[in-house]
């Protein structure tokens, strides 16, 4: 009987780790060479025979929590982590044992999105190879990355830093397994893994002096739908809307939470120190979601942070500009979704957003700077999870304006030292009055306001920045950081 219902829980998970010669089977997110979230309470879960006693006995305590397996054959143990270090070993027991060895204690991330987040220095060599090869035209200086890329491979050994790459797979239903494994970096499986993961797994030992665990799960061409739980989606009023009408063109699965499913919900439990996103691109053009990309986006997030029970700090990328319509410079629709992106911020607590105008290519929708955003992105965590660093990682966002003599003076916040970043007067604003038609504007800073005006525009009532595809704009901050996309109105888009 113990024997039937353990075979129809494995057949009820998609993929089950390969401990099938015991009754204890732990998700493939446990494994040798893993890291946990140090000084934590951590969950350790697993399927074993019911009402088998299972216990973890670690080597940093004498305590050996277990627990009876449940009837329906899963079990869920808590365990506190030491301080980072190791390596450690852990056993998990039942009827037979699975070891788990050098586990180091450090900081988890997940990093998650599409194509840009899961961009690898393999992606790079493959790139390369087509080029040479005349299946692709180049984009960048293919000998200038070739060289950057084979320096940051060559000295990708740290055993500091550990990698977990989640298959890419999709599910109708929440799953209980995933496919993956854990991997010390290494010139190797630093290659396939994200350079935005790594560089910002690197920023972070470096920092702080302890070991990183990047868990990866992303995959291109996906839109934030199918990342979102699904009853969320369709229980949303504004958001089930949206799917009645949605372009279901993309280049991977498109169903709502299909990857939810598949790539995040296994991950439940697991103890994070917050998550980093870099996704968008698929949401762009009304049909997909630019104009919805907030709510959905907030209400992702919070169903994550629900699954996990915990307010997971989140931060993530703002799309770069790219020629979307190439016969259309003043397309706007990736700019929407720019605009979109930062009004999650209001919408989401304790999340960052990081701009990258400034390490772009309007003609790549896959820029090869990801070393900059990993840093930016480091530079959110190191701020307001680790409280190692008081510089403000955000360049200036708008806040409001008011009406000053013909002339708009615009409000930001991260706005000290506000400047242009090449020395250059301000580009990329531009005014409306009451008639909607929006002008060129003239924009001089004035402490930390701008003040905007146009001569076409006697009495502006609006005014907006970077709305274009491809604006790439040098109003900053004083430490450099590009401001965002904005609109003050909320004016229906043609």
């Amino acid at each position: 009987m113990k024997l039937r219902i353990l075979c129809a829980l494995l057949g009820a998970a998609t993929t089950m780790t390969p401990y099938l010669s015991g009754t204890v089977i732990l998700p493939r997110i446990f494994g040798d060479h893993m890291v946990l979230q140090r000084n934590a309470e951590v969950t350790i879960w697993g399927f074993a025979a019911p009402y088998e006693t299972v216990t973890v006995e670690t080597d940093w305590c004498e305590e050996k929590p277990s627990q009876l397996v449940k009837r329906d054959g899963r079990f869920s143990i808590t365990i506190k982590t030491p301080e980072a270090g190791g390596p450690h070993t852990i056993k998990v027991k039942g009827w037979n044992e699975v070891v788990l060895n050098d586990v180091l204690m450090g900081e988890v991330w997940l990093c998650s999105g599409q194509s840009n987040m899961a961009f690898s220095a393999q992606w790079v060599y493959n790139f390369a190879n087509d080029v040479k090869e005349g299946r692709s035209k180049p984009t960048f200086d293919v000998e200038k990355e070739l060289a950057n890329i084979d320096a940051q491979v060559a000295a990708a050994n740290n055993p500091l830093i550990r990698f977990f790459n989640v298959a890419n797979v999709s599910a109708d239903t929440p799953q209980n397994d995933l496919y993956g494994a854990w991997e010390v970096c290494t010139p190797e499986s630093m290659r396939q893994t994200s350079l935005t993961g790594y560089y910002f797994a690197r920023r972070l030992v470096e920092e702080l002096d302890v070991p990183v665990g990047i868990i990866n799960s992303s995959w291109g061409g996906t839109p934030a739908d199918v990342w979102t739980p699904a009853p969320l989606m369709t229980g949303d009023r504004v958001l089930s809307e949206f799917l009645k009408t949605r372009d279901r063109e993309t280049w991977g699965p498109n169903a709502p939470g299909v990857l939810y499913n598949a790539m995040i919900h296994p991950l439940v439990p697991f103890k994070l120190a917050g998550v980093l996103w870099n996704q968008g691109e698929e949401n762009v053009n009304a049909n997909r979601g630019d104009e919805v990309y907030a709510h959905m986006f907030a209400t992702m997030v919070r169903g994550w942070r629900s699954a996990w029970g915990e307010q997971l700090p989140f931060f993530y990328v703002q799309i770069p500009p790219y020629r979307y319509n190439a016969e259309n410079p003043e397309a706007f629709r990736a700019a929407q979704l720019r605009d979109q992106q930062r009004r999650a911020l209001d919408l989401i607590p304790d999340s960052g957003m990081v701009v990258i105008t400034d390490a772009g290519n309007v003609n790549d929708i896959h820029p090869m700077d990801k070393l900059t955003v990993a840093e930016r992105l480091a530079g959110w965590a190191l701020y307001s999870v680790y409280d190692v660093s008081d510089e403000i990682p955000c360049g200036p966002l708008f806040s409001g304006f008011s009406e000053d003599n013909g002339s708009l003076r615009v409000n930001f916040i991260y706005a000290n030292g506000l400047q242009s970043l090449d020395g250059k007067p301000l580009t990329d604003f531009e005014v409306a009055g009451a008639d909607r038609v929006f002008h060129p504007a003239t924009a001089t800073i004035d402490g930390d306001t701008v003040i905007v005006s146009s001569p076409e525009v006697k009495e502006p009532v609006a005014v907006r920045f970077a709305w274009t595809d491809i604006a790439t704009p040098n109003l900053a901050s004083g430490n450099g950081l590009p401001a965002s996309t904005f609109r003050s109105d909320d004016w229906p888009l043609e």
